[in-house]
């Protein structure tokens, strides 16, 4: 009984691994996407705000001071640890109950953690609201990346999640430019905003709160939506669920069939792995009990650990960054914002050809944009213009890897254990977020005694770059094949 059971879930797999297109409705992308729009939008929102928070909260007497970057390193690193527990405790908690009901629990999370933001009364509250918000983020994220990989054409997988990806730049720009609209004086364009609403009145004390609130808001209508996600078909058959994994792929199949006219034929089967008894020591035995599965782990863990060092040095802290670096706030916050236009450029990117490369020749070509990007705001000087162009480069090279690189980390672990796999390295990778930001700080406070130089900004994106090298080295020198691959046959 057992066998058939197994040669029954091999046909199912082989059946959803034929479909050449997205087999499930289009609108539960846009379901996942609002998620994603939400915990970007939250990872983004206090990249320009935080000027005013620590103003207003903080008590911070100048918005150039060196003081808010050194605030908020430990803000980044808190947030991050909560990512890191949300990360490592919640996302494994789909691979046993499911990733649909794990996708509702972490918006839950996320949204409280946006409220609780938004009513803080000191730094202390602060620290605790953006842990708490990071548990529910690392958890979504991860879980989300794997959900998408696991009902994803095989020729699509990075393509899928760049189209997702899609709507977190859409959080991303929502986050920057809100922050500019509510928590920054008013300026004349290109140095600000003309109608900006932060220089006066009830926004001048409390635009960053209403950011804040905001943020729960979208993550009620996040979590409403994620009602209608039917599971994954590849969890379901993992835990033996047969019948229930099939009705989702006869649907996959029916949909495809009415786009396509007939379907490719049925490729070899491969006997998934049913598990009897789930636990979260069974996914880690699954890991770290196999020499393949740990070398990728370590090998993605570096890649992670190092690469967002940079990206939350610069997604996170850039305005204050640029600030210390005497632009400013108005001008480094529409610097900061002018730069989504590359966040926005990159799943468009990806989506048309992430899947053409390997996973870790992004990483190449992203780090080549991070360092140019960096070295025009850097030398630009008073030219306004080149900053703009600069921080467009430098968006979008700091951002290009890390859709295909959720894919590739999703891809390298089996079913059974992926959301655990996945959670394990984007997870601990994350602790790089937090110590760049924070290294970064320290390096800029140490040396702006001696006099804001050219030389000294063209140093400062020199060492956020540094950081992102290094992880790219990794991942070109060890990293391994995935791309049009089947998902069983990389991870079985």
């Amino acid at each position: 009984m057992a066998e058939k059971a197994t040669v029954k879930a091999g046909e199912i797999i082989a059946r959803m691994d034929r479909i050449p297109i997205w087999g499930l409705s289009y609108i539960f992308i846009g379901i996942l996407g609002i998620g994603f729009l939400f915990t970007f939008y939250d990872i983004f929102d206090i990249n320009v705000s935080f000027i005013q928070t620590a103003l207003t909260l903080f008590h911070v007497t100048s918005p150039s001071s060196p003081q808010i970057p050194v605030l908020l390193g430990p803000i980044v690193l808190l947030n991050l640890v909560g990512y890191i527990i949300g990360s490592l405790i919640l996302s494994p908690v789909s691979d046993i109950i499911g990733r649909r009901r794990m996708l509702m629990v972490t918006m839950i999370i996320t949204g409280l953690g946006s409220l609780y933001n938004a009513l803080a009364n000191d730094y202390v509250n602060f620290l605790i609201a953006r842990t708490i918000t990071g548990i529910g983020v690392g958890a979504d994220l991860a879980i989300v990346n794997t959900y998408i990989n696991e009902v994803a054409p095989m020729n699509g997988r990075a393509k899928y999640t760049s189209l997702v990806f899609l709507f977190s730049t859409l959080g991303a720009t929502l986050g920057i430019w809100l922050g500019l609209f509510l928590t920054t004086p008013s300026s004349p364009f290109p140095l600000g905003l003309p109608f900006a609403l932060g220089g006066s009145g009830f926004f001048a004390l409390n635009g960053w709160r209403v950011m804040y609130g905001i943020g729960a808001l979208l993550a009620l209508i996040g979590l409403l939506l994620r009602f209608s996600l039917p599971e994954s078909p590849r969890w379901l058959i993992s835990r033996g669920k047969i019948t229930e994994a099939e009705m989702i792929v006869n649907m996959m199949e029916t949909k495809a069939v009415k786009k396509l006219g007939q379907l490719p034929p049925l490729p070899s089967l491969i006997s998934p792995y049913i598990v009897q008894k789930h636990s979260y020591l069974t996914a880690m035995k699954t890991i770290f009990g196999n020499s393949n599965y740990v070398k990728r782990f370590i090998i993605l863990v570096i890649m992670w650990l190092f690469g967002y060092m940079t990206v939350y040095t610069l997604a996170a802290g850039l305005t204050s960054v640029l600030a210390s670096l005497g632009f400013p706030p108005s001008e480094a916050g529409m610097i900061a914002a002018i730069g989504v236009i590359g966040f926005i450029l990159v799943p468009i990117t990806t989506f048309f050809t992430g899947d053409r490369l390997e996973r870790k020749t992004w990483t190449i070509i992203s780090v080549i944009f991070t360092i140019l990007g960096g070295l025009l705001i850097a030398l630009a000087g008073t030219n306004i213009a080149l900053s703009f162009l600069g921080s467009i480069i430098l968006f979008y090279g700091f951002n290009l890897w890390v859709p295909t690189s959720y894919t590739w980390t999703a891809e390298s672990f089996p079913t059974r254990a992926r959301s655990t796999g996945f959670a394990l390295c984007d997870g601990v990778g994350h602790i790089g977020g937090g110590i760049g930001i924070i290294a970064v700080a320290s390096f800029i406070s140490s040396l702006i005694s001696s006099g804001v130089t050219t030389f000294l900004a063209v140093e400062v994106f020199l060492i956020i770059s540094l950081f992102q090298v290094i992880s790219t080295i990794i991942a070109v020198i060890a990293g391994h094949k995935t791309a049009n691959k089947r998902l069983d046959e990389i991870s079985p």
